[in-house]
């Protein structure tokens, strides 16, 4: 059977002759994995080692019931300082990751976002998860496979213990621990704006019989009344090709009110509900006066 190598993303290659090269590497594990993993973006390592130290910190006192004492020392305002300073490093990248992503769709740069604006800009949240190790691995499913259903998400996790998963070629693959490193995946409303050009990928994590792992997901996703429907520049080159359009038109809100309820179903049958309401979207102002 043939090795199937994880993409990693080096990106200090994007400063020079190798640029080429490395966006290439990012468009083909945009359109063949959906995931990948960066090295060398920017976040310091320092500020990650406090980020991991805090967040396990936090999850051995409430299980050794001594969150009364961290709140009492005042230990929470250390943890959300630290914090904020890591998610704006975060969404510094989300964008700078979403711009590569625009060049190598021939979109003018910052095109992702201003779709994402909305009225009051884009969301961003993380999200913090420790799952503990089970003695019975096989007889707990862990998290369920589902795709993300926002923009982007960077995934920072544990580097000793593994778990999450994704399927690639009807096979269930393993997203490499990595330290210092930030692993990259594509959201539903991507697949959408890149007219299926680039995918979300259905993912999981399972449950392992060794080790706590940490997991602290950002997701950078379109303000709640952002429309999203696919690039126009791509449709035009779809419709050149002759490649179907399939992605609908809609409200972002709309859709998370969909998916709250399908998360753990296919991606398709919502993109289908999704077209039943896009009409309102499409009707020409001019026309209704």
């Amino acid at each position: 059977m043939e090795q199937i190598t994880f993409p990693v993303i080096d990106m200090t290659k994007l400063n020079g002759d190798e640029r080429k090269t490395t966006m290439e590497l990012i468009n083909d594990a945009c359109e063949n994995w959906g995931f990948f993993e960066v090295m060398n973006h920017g976040i310091s390592h320092e500020l990650m080692d406090t980020v991991e130290r805090l967040t396990k910190e936090h999850y051995r006192k409430c299980m050794e019931q001594r969150f009364k004492e961290m709140v009492a020392t005042k230990g929470l305002d250390v943890v959300q300082k630290v914090m904020k300073e890591f998610a704006a490093e975060l969404e510094k990248l989300a964008e700078h990751l979403l711009d590569l992503l625009c060049e190598n769709l021939g979109l003018e740069k910052g095109y992702i976002k201003s779709v994402f604006y909305g009225s009051k800009g884009p969301n961003f949240g993380t999200k913090v998860s420790n799952y503990p190790p089970c003695p019975k691995p096989d007889l707990i499913k862990g998290l369920r496979a589902h795709t993300d259903a926002g923009g982007i998400i960077l995934l920072f996790q544990d580097d000793k213990v593994s778990g999450l998963q994704l399927l690639k070629d009807d096979q269930w693959i393993d997203v490499p621990p990595m330290r210092h490193s930030i692993v990259i995946n594509l959201g539903d409303q991507l697949e959408v704006i890149t007219n299926g050009r680039y995918k979300s990928v259905m993912h999981r994590v399972v449950a392992q019989p060794d080790g706590n792992r940490m997991s602290l997901a950002s997701f950078y996703n379109p303000g709640s009344d952002a429309v999203i429907y696919p690039a126009p520049a791509l449709v035009e080159k779809a419709a050149e090709q002759e490649t179907k359009v399939v992605y609908p038109k809609f409200v972002f809100d709309d859709y998370m009110k969909l998916y709250a309820g399908l998360k753990f179903q296919a991606k398709e049958p919502r993109f289908e509900a999704m077209k039943a309401v896009e009409s309102p979207l499409n009707v020409d102002p001019i026309a209704t006066v």
